[in-house]
């Protein structure tokens, strides 16, 4: 047995904004039933970014609350990772915004796009990093979107599901056989436009007509993108079970993206993964895309007893088509989360 220091988690942290989008807003506002939202997606509410505030805002704010968790400053970082789909602008990089605002002048700082899975990408990153140059002292790796500037008002199947928020981790050594391990990931962009925001990139520069077309928002086919989630999260499950030679009866915690509850809950449930075990917190916050699964795994440690030494399998799955998994020996990090207050549908 290797006797190398690991690479894990040393704290966690989330933000959410202030403003909380309920589904009465929602239904009102696009002549749907009462219960209608709650009943398909298992969904109560979802927080809206402010008009000034922008992805780097919430990420540096998660940032900040994990460097607390973990009792480190912005000068110990020597690294930041910033995964989102929503950036402050196309460049430079979100991740360099969120380095300014929080002062962590050593901080190496670049973005990662694999939309919803970005966070473990991401988390993949610095983990090879800080286990290549050691030296490097500390990495944060953030999941932060912005979506509620990008949904087209009156279009039920994005309005619906996306929220804004943003959650981070302070990854450095931990002792051996702690950290992650068995990091898994594929792609397949022949479904790249599943889900798409189509204009103001280099294909479809922004012009009246990207902007008259509602290519500034996103795009998302839901039936497709829900046939892809009930075929790669079972696969992700079965395929790590696999590769380490455990039984679900080895895995103490679940965090996977959270895309829709009641389709998670039921994945789980076809699995054998009871609530006692799958952390879902897409009924509060909605789908916030790769701040999903940080976000999950801060309320594991902060709200949901995670001990040292528990085994956490993390799977994620996005745009692109992206997907990924990994294992996560706990090492008892603290968390500073967000917790949002509860409010009647």
């Amino acid at each position: 047995m290797s006797t190398a220091p690991g690479i894990g988690v040393l704290g966690m942290g989330s933000h959410l904004p202030t403003r909380i989008r309920t589904n009465k807003e929602i239904t009102d506002t696009l002549g749907l039933p009462s219960g209608w939202i709650l009943e398909r997606t298992g969904i109560r509410e979802r927080r809206v970014a402010a008009a000034d505030e922008a992805a780097s805002d919430m990420a540096a704010a998660a940032v900040r609350s994990a460097l607390e968790a973990a009792g480190r400053d912005p000068s110990d970082l020597g690294l930041l990772v910033c995964a989102t789909s929503t950036p402050d602008e196309l460049g430079p990089s979100t991740a360099c915004r969120i380095q300014g605002l929080l002062g962590a002048k050593q901080a190496v700082a670049f973005d990662v796009a694999a939309a919803c899975s970005g966070w473990l990408f991401a988390a993949k990153t610095a983990h090879d990093w800080l286990r290549q140059a050691p030296g490097t002292g500390y990495a944060a790796v953030v999941g932060v979107e912005a979506y509620s500037k990008f949904l087209a008002p009156g279009d039920r199947g994005t309005s619906v599901l996306f929220g804004d928020g943003a959650a981070a981790a302070i990854l450095g050594p931990v002792p051996a056989q702690e950290g992650f391990g068995d990091f898994h990931f594929g792609s397949d962009g022949t479904l790249a436009d599943w889900v798409l925001i189509p204009g103001g990139g280099s294909r479809r520069p922004a012009s009246p007509d990207t902007l008259g077309q509602g290519d500034h928002y996103i795009h998302m086919d839901g039936r497709a993108v829900s046939r892809f989630i009930q075929e790669t999260f079972p696969r992700l499950v079965h395929g790590a079970l696999a590769r380490n030679n455990l039984t679900l009866d080895d895995i103490d915690c679940v965090i996977a993206h959270q895309p829709n509850p009641i389709l998670l809950r039921t994945l789980g449930d076809q699995l054998g993964i009871g609530d006692d075990r799958m952390i879902i917190v897409g009924d509060e916050v909605g789908n916030i895309g790769s701040a999903s699964a940080p976000y999950a795994l801060t309320a594991a440690a902060d709200r949901h007893a995670l001990r040292p030494g528990d085994r956490v399998l993390i799977t994620v799955f996005g745009a692109g088509m992206t997907w990924g998994s990994a294992l996560l020996n706990w090492s008892g990090a603290p968390a500073v989360s967000a917790a949002p207050a509860r409010t009647a549908d």
